[in-house]
């Protein structure tokens, strides 16, 4: 089997892992784009977001953050907290990349998301998966990110506000990933004390430090009953 026939099947074979996680990203990112230009964020901004920042969540709550006028460092500081678990993820992977080149670390690291993350894991502990497929898969991702977000600022403009429920994007995507956390008590009351906290700092303290200051008072709390609980088992 020659070079080219390798590189064919390496290609075809992420393709294959990758075309659900590209087919569930196109309507995401369609809504993404909705939000962003009627937000009045520009495609070509859009474009540089999902090329630079690459992740869907933190692309969300950015968009309705500037949308609601939030300051520059309480919407850094937000997507900084919420990529943190991109720390873990690369850590869980370095395992299977070990020896590998910083520069194929640093273009890999850059493909990773939630759904790549667990779509190239579940390959790996298989035991037929290797670096470069992974990749393949990385980046098929990205693409189809940012070919749909860019998409979706366009026909923005056609699509009336708030129709098809385009406002309730954000919300859904967070209730869902939230509900997919939810493995335990403790993880429900982490929730729970989340939810109670956002809403009083709202009400007392005015801006938008509710977001960074409940989600961090309520992971303290609930790392601390963890610990608690461990100990006295």
């Amino acid at each position: 089997m020659n070079v080219n026939q390798d590189t064919r099947n390496l290609f075809r074979q992420g393709a294959a892992t990758a075309w659900p996680i590209c087919l569930g990203y196109f309507p995401l990112g369609l809504a993404l784009g909705v939000l962003a230009q009627k937000a009045g964020i520009p495609w070509w901004a859009v474009a540089m977001m999902s090329i630079l920042v690459f992740a869907g969540s933190a692309q969300f709550i950015c968009v309705a953050m500037l949308s609601a006028g939030a300051s520059a460092p309480a919407i850094i500081l937000t997507t900084f907290f919420i990529n943190l678990r991109h720390v873990l993820m690369s850590s869980a992977l370095a395992v299977h990349l070990q020896g590998v080149s910083r520069r194929f670390l640093a273009v890999f690291s850059y493909g990773i998301t939630d759904e790549s993350f667990a779509a190239n894991m579940t390959r790996f502990r298989e035991g037929d998966w290797d670096r470069w497929r992974a990749l393949v898969v990385n980046h098929l991702a990205n693409s189809a990110w940012i070919l749909a977000t860019v998409f979706g600022t366009l026909v923005g403009q056609f699509v009336p506000q708030g129709a098809m429920g385009i406002d309730y994007a954000l919300t859904g995507m967070f209730l869902g990933l939230l509900a997919f956390q939810l493995k335990g008590r403790i993880h429900l009351l982490t929730g729970l004390l989340a939810a109670a906290l956002s809403v009083a700092w709202y009400v007392m303290i005015p801006g938008n430090s509710y977001i960074v200051g409940a989600s961090m008072s309520a992971a303290t709390a609930g790392y601390l009953l963890k610990r608690r609980r461990e100990k006295h088992r």
